[in-house]
């Protein structure tokens, strides 16, 4: 039988796998995707993707302006809401174009959430992806998979043929019920599956209900059923989510009861609908005990399934696909030690786990009655979770005093290790950047002009001695600091310096001058990179 090498073999199509795909093939990884459907996603399914997935998939020339121009042929705004229907005079709002607690975003990230569907996302991360040089197979199922010490053989099937693809490692993208999580025995925790949702692609005529140019996102609890509704997404149709009642299934969904649904959902009772087409998918609770088996890596869905309800769903998956990216290439390119992959359970796994907690405690709240026996409780500050979240692994060098968190307020950005880097507005040479711009294709060693010369020289001879990807900047030198915020934000004097990793994250800093500033570092990058 045929056998095919590559380095990494991702299975799955969706958003966890598509950005593994294409962050891989951008940092020119070969890589093969297997997807047993023959396309990306055909309903909208999840919409928008927030600022720390952008902010990671920007890099790759074209992504981040793709995505904008997505959201700016659909609308210039996003309503949120709890309502009887559409036409509730009295909805709840949850978010409206009043609403003032994402606009603190302009100050502390360059990137907007993109208000997109996951279909559009989904084409142009495969688009971009083939464009690198991915090797993507749709309609290509995976039959089965053993591993031994050196890596990973596959068994194949596409159009009823059958081949086998050796790999160095696998990134398992395969879904809410993965069949390679249960193939490996990896046990999962949380309250499993909570309810079936039937989701109704519609077009109709909703002028007067909803505003032109803006994306209506009502959930919805009247006497005959709770669910949600999303309209303006640039789909050409809208949609209906419903809440299978105990004993349903998708059969009991004929055209004409989702005629009579929708009405119901926008509270016009004559109204002329087209049903284009339905499916049904489970609302679940489901988080893998470990992300990694061995030389298979678990992201998206396969690593969190969580409730619709908070929309962070798909940001996260995006976020485990560009996150292994990242990770596999310092491998795969002999920059860091094979345990230096140990770090991606550690730090995304907990990220993970209190997403899918967090939207958990939305159901209760937005989509009742949920039985709500064990569930937590929302979010102070969800705000936190969006954009403000900490890692804590070999790969990070805590400093003394570090409060072992994992959430911080994204607003009072500081700079430890573990912490997002954060934004600085920045001239280059006489263009505005910020200091997120400098960060994706490798580590970056930023210090300041007074007294941060030494850093610099022993950045380049590092760089020589252990042959790592590391990219040194003066901030005040090439770098002017537009707004004076660069030691405040960073947390270092004039003799100090700060290591960022490939995702933006601070690895270490070094709070003041250092005697012998190439040995700290060396020292430094080893134990980060286990080396």
């Amino acid at each position: 039988m045929e056998q095919e090498r590559v380095p990494v073999l991702v299975v799955g199509g969706g958003y966890a796998g598509l950005s593994a795909a294409l962050l891989l093939a951008w940092r020119e990884v070969p890589v093969m995707l297997v997807e047993r459907h023959a396309s990306t996603s055909i309903q909208p399914k999840a919409f928008g993707v927030g600022p720390r997935a952008v902010e990671l998939l920007r890099p790759v020339p074209g992504v981040e302006e793709a995505l904008s121009r997505i959201w700016a042929g659909i609308g210039d705004n996003m309503r949120i809401s709890i309502a009887k229907d559409l036409a509730d005079p009295n909805p709840h709002m949850i978010m409206n174009d009043e609403n003032e607690e994402l606009a603190f975003l302009s100050g502390i990230t360059p990137v907007a959430t993109v208000g997109a569907p996951q279909a559009e996302i989904e084409r142009v991360l495969r688009r971009k992806a083939e464009e690198c040089g991915a090797d993507l197979r749709f309609s290509t199922e995976l039959i089965s998979l053993e591993q031994d010490q050196d890596g990973v053989t596959a068994r194949i099937r596409t159009a009823g043929a059958e081949s086998l693809v050796r790999a160095d490692y696998v990134v398992a993208a395969d879904g809410y019920r993965s069949p390679l999580r249960t193939l490996l025995g990896v046990p999962t925790s949380g309250k499993d599956e909570l309810g079936q949702m039937c989701s109704i692609m519609f077009d109709a005529d909703l002028a007067g209900l909803v505003r032109e140019r803006e994306v209506t996102l009502w959930y919805l609890q009247n006497d005959v059923f709770t669910g949600v509704i999303v309209t303006g997404t640039g789909v050409g149709a809208h949609v209906l989510g419903v809440n299978l009642k105990e004993g349903e299934s998708e059969a009991d969904f004929t055209d004409e009861r989702c005629v009579e649904l929708v009405r119901i959902a926008v509270g016009r009772p004559g109204l002329d609908v087209r049903i284009l087409d339905k499916t049904s998918f489970a609302m679940a609770h489901v988080l893998a005990d470990t992300y990694r088996a061995g030389r298979v890596f678990f992201a998206g869905d396969a690593a969190h399934t969580m409730p619709p309800t908070g929309g962070q769903g798909g940001s996260t998956a995006l976020q485990d696909g560009c996150d292994i990216a990242w990770r596999l290439w310092l491998v795969l390119t002999g920059q860091a030690g094979p345990g230096f992959l140990d770090t991606y359970d550690a730090e995304r796994r907990p990220i993970g786990a209190l997403t899918a907690d967090a939207q958990l405690a939305n159901l209760g709240v937005r989509m009742p009655p949920a039985a709500r026996v064990g569930y937590p409780e929302p979010l102070e500050d969800p705000v936190g979770a969006l954009i403000g979240f900490r890692y804590h692994s070999t790969a990070i060098l805590d400093e003394p005093g570090d409060d072992g968190s994992i959430l911080e307020d994204p607003r009072v950005p500081n700079g430890r290790p573990g912490s997002r880097a954060p934004h600085v507005v920045l001239d280059w040479e006489g263009l505005r950047i910020s200091t997120i711009d400098l960060f994706g294709s490798g580590f970056v060693l930023l210090a300041d002009k007074q007294g941060g010369q030494a850093w610099m020289d022993a950045g380049r001879l590092v760089k020589e001695r252990l042959g790592v990807q590391l990219t040194r900047l003066l901030v005040g030198e090439e770098l002017v600091d537009v707004e004076g915020r660069w030691q405040e934000r960073y947390g270092v004097s004039g003799g100090g310096a700060v290591l960022v990793r490939p995702d933006g994250y601070v690895a270490w800093r070094a709070l003041d001058t250092d005697p012998d500033p190439a040995a700290t570092l060396e020292q430094v990058m080893r134990r980060i990179l286990s080396r």
